[in-house]
This record gives structure tokens, C-alpha cells and sequence, in this order.
């Protein structure tokens, strides 16, 4: 009866990721998507502030670089899977000689069949 008289938890909207494995790839694409979106509104934005700077010739070249650039760059992004995570795996290594321990001689009975 004691445990029905505490309140319950709240759950979280998430459940706790607990392994390594790599995110779906859905969830890739979809990164992948917001990603190429973001930059392509970066591009848009410098190619307006390109026009708006057309008389300071240094600072409306650079908008319009950015703005070439940035599609390209976009595409690359797009395209590129996350990289694979190195993974530090536990092997077995031997020990060192030096730290091997010999098989001591201990005097003591013998036993003959």
C-alpha cells in the first residue's frame, strides 16, 4: 500500500540514449536538410547584402563571393555523411616481458604415481 501513496514521476519526452550506435538515417538526413536549408538562407542574405553595399565596391565583392561560394559548399555538406566515430576498443595486449612473472620453483613433496 506504501508504494501506491507516492506520487508518480513525470516521464521524459526522450528516452536516455545509452549505446554508441550512430543516429538513424533519417535523423542524418534530415540534419543533412535544416544544414543545406541554413546555408542556402546564408547565401540568399549576402547576395542581398551584396546588392545593398554596391557602392562600397571591397565589401559588396566579398558579399558576392560568399554568395557564389555558398551553393557549392551547401551541396558538399549535403552530401557528406557525419564521419565514423574511432572507437578505442578494448583488446588484449600481453604484458611486457619484464613484467611476465616466472613460474617460481617451490621446493616442497613430490607426488609419483
Amino acid at each position: 500500500m506504501a508504494s501506491s501513496q507516492q506520487p508518480a514521476r513525470p516521464r521524459r519526452p526522450e528516452p536516455v540514449l545509452i549505446t554508441e550506435a550512430e543516429p538513424s538515417l533519417a535523423e542524418q538526413h534530415a540534419a543533412r536538410k535544416r544544414r543545406y536549408v541554413l546555408t542556402m538562407l546564408v547565401r540568399g542574405v549576402s547576395l542581398v547584402l551584396a546588392a545593398v553595399f554596391y557602392q562600397v565596391l571591397w565589401l559588396a565583392l566579398i558579399f558576392a563571393v560568399l554568395g557564389t561560394v555558398l551553393p557549392w559548399v551547401a551541396v558538399m555538406m549535403a552530401n557528406d555523411r557525419p564521419p565514423k566515430k574511432k572507437v578505442d576498443v578494448n583488446r588484449y595486449t600481453p604484458p611486457r616481458p619484464d613484467r611476465i612473472l616466472e613460474n617460481p620453483v617451490r621446493p616442497g613433496r613430490v607426488i609419483d604415481h
